[in-house]
Formats: C-alpha cells, structure tokens, sequence
C-alpha cells in the first residue's frame, strides 16, 4: 500500500488536491493519503496534521506578521515527512512555501519524489524559479499548453501540461436554451467580479459602483449580480450598500456560474474569473488597480505585455485591459457600452473566445491526467527501489 503526502495552503489549492485525490482513488483505490489540506480534501480523507490556514498568508505585510508561526509549521511538515516517508510527496500552489519544503526534505530524503502541482507563472516573472527548481522537484503540472516549453528552455524540472482545473467546470459554464434566451432580452444581466481578496475589493469596489451608475445612466434598466466568496460577503455589502444601483449579491460557487451563464457583460478583476466569462461565451471588461509601489515593482519585474489570462492565451488582446491610471470609471465604461449591442466588438469577443475550447483541449480531465503522472512516477521510483 502506498502512501501520498499532500500539501495545500490556500483554498484553490485545496480544490485541486480533493480532485486529485478523487482521481487517483479512482484509478488506485489502495492508497492512502497523508499531509495539509482543507475542507475538500478532508472529505476526501485527508487528516490534516493541523490547520491549512495556518499556512495561508497574502501581502509582505502578512508574511512579516506571521514569519515564525511559518518557520514552526514549515519544521513539523518536513518533520512528519522525514518520520514516516510516503511514496510521494505532492506540494499544492504556493510557491515559496512549497519550494522551503522541498528544499529541506529533499536534504533528508535525496531518493524521494517529490511532485510541484501548479508550476509557477515563471512567464510573467521570477524566471530564476524554474531553473531554481530543478535540484528539488522531479516534476511539474501545468495548467496552461506554452508552460512545459517555458519551463524547459529555463532550465526546470520535466514539466507536464495536464489542463486547467477550470475545464472540468465547462456543462456549468455553458447556458442551456432559455438562458441563452436571457442573455438576449431586456434589462440586460452585468456580472461585476471586483475580485477575491481583500486588497482588491478595496481597491476595485467603489470604481466598479461607477461604472454600474454609468451604464444604467446610458442604457436605462439594467441587472446587477455581484458574486462574491461567503467570509467575503459582509465587506461587499458594506462597499456596494453606497453604490447608486443594487447589484444581487451571490455567494456560492453555483450562483456564480448561474449568473455567467445568463450574463449580457461582465466587468472583472484581472485573474482567473476572466477565464470563466471566456469559457462561458461572456463579453467582458477587465480592470484592475493595485498601489503605486506595488506597480512600480512589479512593471520592472513583470515579463507579459498582456494581463488577462484569455488575451494571453489567444496571444491577442481581444478583452479592453484598463489597468492601474486606466482604470477609471469613465473607461471602463465606455470599453463596455459597445459590448451591449450586437456590433462588431461583441462579435470578435464571442468568436475569439471559441477558440480557447481548442487551445485548452486535454484528452482527459485535468484531475485524471494530474493522476496518471503521478502514478507514473511512483511507478518508475518502485522500479528504481528494485
């Protein structure tokens, strides 16, 4: 019987472990599973040696607060690791994290695969990391086609591209008939996502209450949802309590794809919610604003010309990307207002965004091909014990 040890610190992550864990238990029913995750993955039978989010921090200012409590839990997973070896060791998201980890077990125990899912967007900065990489992982799963290339000419560790976990989400995405229907008829839906942190509510919500005022100042009656994450909710009702125009707050995950499958347009922070209106066929707006000196740095550190991820992957920028002194009100409205009608700019928006079912095509489900590399390589490190 063979033992996985997985590590996810931040919510996404444990999405991904509980579906890879899914996966393998489909393919391997006799494994067993071992490390720190969430919710998803304990019901999927992982026992947390203790809290994921005790792993979770965001921002410089966060990582300073908590770098000794980091320290400690970063010692007792190595610690447990080392006590007990697994077959294989999976680090979820989170790179830094992820690379401390390996970085120390790999001293400990040289012979130990240890598997990097999620390979980090050394495309659009930090390339050092992949080279960085090679002495600890054995291997990397991708979620987007161009990174195995990257990673390879800078030096990384093998590099698969197993699909994004947001291909699995594509019957929730897709609108049956009648909501299709609905994406025709008056008052026309908007789907506002300013974003999944803090920072970015901060920074996006009262710009995106403007641009509502404006639309429906332009358009007459108009239909707001807002979907939002649930620990989030009372901080957005608070921000869009001063907005001119109420938008229907949502929740949970299911509301969320329910609106974009009957959105007309969306407005969305840069990330990866503008992939989900792609993949729904939604005409969108991406915005985004982050403080001057976190721009600063990051214009002399970032390597893409492009920001949202269905411009990046069309290689074109089909989406208005109103970034930093272009996110304004004023902009963003007049980048949307065309998108309403039925013209040219709604057109190349809907066609482009066909071509991203092709551009992201796997065989399988991401979470099943994650499992065959997986597999494949305790296989290949059994061999190697023989």
């Amino acid at each position: 019987m063979s033992e996985i040890f997985l590590v996810a610190a931040e919510a996404s992550g444990d999405r991904l472990g509980a579906s890879l864990m899914a996966a393998l238990k489909r393919r391997e029913p006799s494994l067993t599973f071992r490390g720190i995750g969430g919710e998803a993955m304990a019901q999927e039978g992982l026992s947390s040696l203790y809290p994921m989010a005790e792993l979770s921090v965001f921002g410089f200012a966060d990582v300073i607060k908590s770098v000794s409590r980091l320290r400690a839990r970063i010692r007792d997973t190595v610690e447990a690791v080392v006590a007990q070896p697994p077959a294989v060791l999976i680090l979820i998201d989170s790179f830094g994290l992820s690379f401390r980890i390996a970085k120390r077990v790999r001293k400990r125990l040289p012979h130990l695969p240890i598997i990097k899912y999620v390979a980090p967007q050394v495309w659009v900065w930090r390339q050092y990391r992949a080279a960085a990489m090679k002495p600890y992982f054995d291997h990397t799963l991708a979620l987007f086609p161009f990174e195995p290339e990257v990673h390879r000419n800078l030096g990384g560790p093998p590099c698969t591209y197993i699909g994004h976990p947001i291909l699995e989400e594509l019957p929730r995405l897709r609108p049956d008939a009648d909501e299709a229907a609905r994406r025709e008829r008056q008052p026309p839906v908007v789907v506002v996502m300013p974003g999944s942190r803090r920072s970015e509510l901060r920074d996006l919500m009262a710009t995106f209450g403007e641009v509502v005022a404006g639309l429906k100042a332009q358009l007459g009656a108009i239909e707001v949802l807002l979907p939002t994450l649930p620990h989030l909710k009372p901080l957005v009702e608070e921000a869009a309590a001063r907005w001119s125009v109420a938008p229907k707050i949502l929740s949970s995950e299911e509301e969320k794809f329910a609106a974009m499958r009957v959105a007309r347009v969306a407005i969305a922070a840069s990330g990866t919610a503008t992939l989900e209106l792609a993949l729904a066929g939604v005409p969108h707006v991406g915005a985004y604003r982050i403080r001057w000196w976190e721009a600063a740095i990051a214009r002399m550190l970032v390597q893409v010309n492009m920001a949202l991820l269905p411009n990046i992957l069309l290689n074109e920028r089909m989406v208005p990307e109103l970034l930093q002194e272009d996110c304004t009100a004023g902009k963003i409205t007049d980048a949307a207002l065309p998108l309403f009608g039925s013209g040219p700019e709604r057109r190349r928006q809907i066609e482009a965004f066909a071509r991203l079912d092709v551009i992201l095509a796997t065989p399988e489900p991401p979470s099943d091909r994650a499992a065959a590399v997986v597999l494949q390589i305790l296989a290949d490190s059994a061999a190697k014990m023989h």
